[in-house]
This record gives structure tokens, C-alpha cells and sequence, in this order.
């Protein structure tokens, strides 16, 4: 049911949604720049080469993220109007996005990980146990939470909002605490084969930067901005949570969405390109780039790999 209104008490709510939308666009903006920043690298190393289950795990999370971006433009535009029903659709939308793009991003860290440990079929097995008991749960609390969600189109003052119900906080921290989990193991797992590595090398006197490295690195910086973006989430058990009637609260909810949209579809694809560009100029650069390891992101790679990741 759509509600008109003129009351004044409305204004705070008004302003909060018309930066909200400014926030979106910014977002949408960031993850469509950096794809145009990034698709020279792309076509590469990914389009040009043999395709692999990586490759595809890329493209999919690649143009699934731009999709959403853009499809998160419309309900939080307060100058379009939309149906109750359309609004219910697109919070669907945006409760699917997150958990289809996490479980994405999952089998690129277990695929990851079982490279750095030489493809051990143990690791294999715990990796997939693990990430299957989170991913099924967080699903479970996904479906429960959509098959609840209502939307609702709010007029205010001439603008136009959409208001969804049927949404618990509870549910949707728990699926942000087993992600969390999740992507603490992995960077621990990652730390302690890489440390490993670290200290071989340095042991045979060799400082040259490698997969590794690069790997490393990349998990890194991708896992400080999930934690980042799940405490933001987690944050919302807390009654001192924001409610949005300050400005603080407008940029809480900006930095929120837009370290939820980097984590997600911009550092995501470049956990992929980072070491597939490095192995790649090792290969240029280096006879001896024949003796890489396994954790090359490379489907036809002249590597040896035992085999495409």
C-alpha cells in the first residue's frame, strides 16, 4: 500500500534517503570505473586465455557486481516511483546479491588455498566442509529473511521512497559472524603457508618478490575491508545503532555501502588479476619462470601447474 504524505516530521527521513542515493550512484560509479580501469587487464588475462573454472568465477562476479550496482540505482532514486511490489523485488535483489556474490568468492579462496598447500586433498576436504556448513546456513537465513521481506512505497513531500519490513537484524548479523569466520580462517590458513614460504626463501638468501607475495598481499587487503563491512553490519545489534536522523548516520550508511560494494566487486576480481598479471610478467621476464608454483591463476599458463586453477 502506497502512503502519502506532507507532514514535516518526514523531512529528516526525506534528506536521508536523497544521500543514500548519492552514495548508490557512487558506488555503481567506483565498481563501473574500476572495470574500465581493469578491462585491458581483463581481456588479457582472462579473455584471451583457455577458460577455467577461475576464469569463470571472475566474469561472473565481475558482471554480476556491475548488475546489481546498477539495479540498486532505481529504489533509491526519490525521484522515480515504483509499485510495493517492485520494491519487495529489489530488496529480494539485494539480499540475494550479497550471499550469491559471498559464495562466489568463497570457491575463489578455497581454490586459492588449495593451490598454496600443492593441491593437498586433506586441506581440499576441510575447505569445502567448512565453507559448505557457513554458505548453507547463511542460505537458510536468506531464504527465511526474503520470504518475509515486504516493500512499500512511501510519498513524501513529492519524493518517493522505498520502505521494506519483514527484515531481522539477528538473522542478518549471524550470516555476517560466520562469514566472518569464514574469512578469518581463510587468511589464517594463507598466513601460515605463506610465513612458511616466507622463511624458506629467506633461508636460501632469495628476496624476490612471488606469487606468494602477491597473494598474500591481496588477501590481505581483502579481508580488512570484509572485516570492515561486517562489523559496520554486526553494529546494528547495538540499540545505540544508527537510525538515520543525523548526518552521521547518513555517512555511516554511505561508507557502509561502498565498502560493501569494493569488498565485494572490485577487490573480489582482483584477488583473480593481481596473480594472474604477476605470473604472467614472471613468464616474460624470466626463463626460470617455468618453476613457478601452483598457485598461478592461469589456465594455459607455460607453467608448471599440474593442472589449471
Amino acid at each position: 500500500m502506497t502512503i502519502v504524505s506532507n507532514d514535516p516530521n518526514w523531512w529528516p527521513t526525506i534528506d536521508f534517503f536523497r544521500v543514500e542515493s548519492y552514495y548508490v550512484v557512487a558506488s555503481t560509479v567506483v565498481v563501473i570505473y574500476d572495470w574500465a580501469l581493469t578491462f585491458e587487464q581483463e581481456f588479457e588475462l582472462v579473455w584471451k586465455r583457455r577458460w577455467s573454472l577461475m576464469s569463470v568465477l571472475y566474469l561472473c562476479l565481475r558482471y554480476f557486481g556491475i548488475v546489481c550496482s546498477v539495479l540498486n540505482i532505481p529504489p533509491s532514486n526519490v525521484t522515480l516511483s515504483v509499485t510495493d511490489a517492485v520494491s519487495t523485488v529489489f530488496n529480494f535483489e539485494q539480499w540475494w546479491m550479497f550471499a550469491i556474490a559471498n559464495i562466489i568468492l568463497g570457491v575463489i579462496m578455497i581454490t586459492r588455498l588449495h593451490a598454496m598447500y600443492q593441491r593437498s586433498r586433506k586441506m581440499l576436504i576441510f575447505l569445502v566442509v567448512v565453507f559448505l556448513a557457513v554458505a548453507i546456513t547463511s542460505g537458510v537465513i536468506t531464504i527465511i529473511q526474503s520470504s518475509h521481506i515486504t516493500g512499500e512505497e512511501l510519498v513524501l513531500s513529492g519524493t518517493y521512497q522505498c520502505n521494506y519490513g519483514g527484515n531481522s537484524i539477528l538473522l542478518s548479523a549471524i550470516t555476517w559472524i560466520l562469514g566472518t569466520v569464514w574469512e578469518a580462517l581463510a587468511l589464517y590458513l594463507a598466513a601460515r603457508v605463506a610465513i612458511k614460504h616466507f622463511r624458506e626463501r629467506l633461508s636460501t638468501g632469495s628476496i624476490i618478490e612471488d606469487c606468494f607475495t602477491v597473494l598474500i598481499k591481496s588477501h590481505v587487503f581483502y579481508f580488512a575491508t570484509f572485516a570492515a563491512v561486517a562489523s559496520f553490519r554486526i553494529s546494528f545489534l547495538s540499540p545505540n545503532s544508527p537510525n538515520g536522523s543525523s548526518e552521521g548516520d547518513e555517512l555511516y550508511y554511505g561508507v557502509l555501502l561502498i565498502s560493501a560494494f569494493l569488498q565485494m566487486f572490485l577487490l573480489g576480481p582482483r584477488l583473480v588479476l593481481s596473480v594472474r598479471e604477476h605470473s604472467t610478467k614472471l613468464v616474460a621476464d624470466s626463463d626460470d619462470a617455468t618453476a613457478m608454483t601452483t598457485i598461478a591463476f592461469q589456465a594455459d599458463a607455460p607453467v608448471s601447474t599440474g593442472g589449471s586453477v
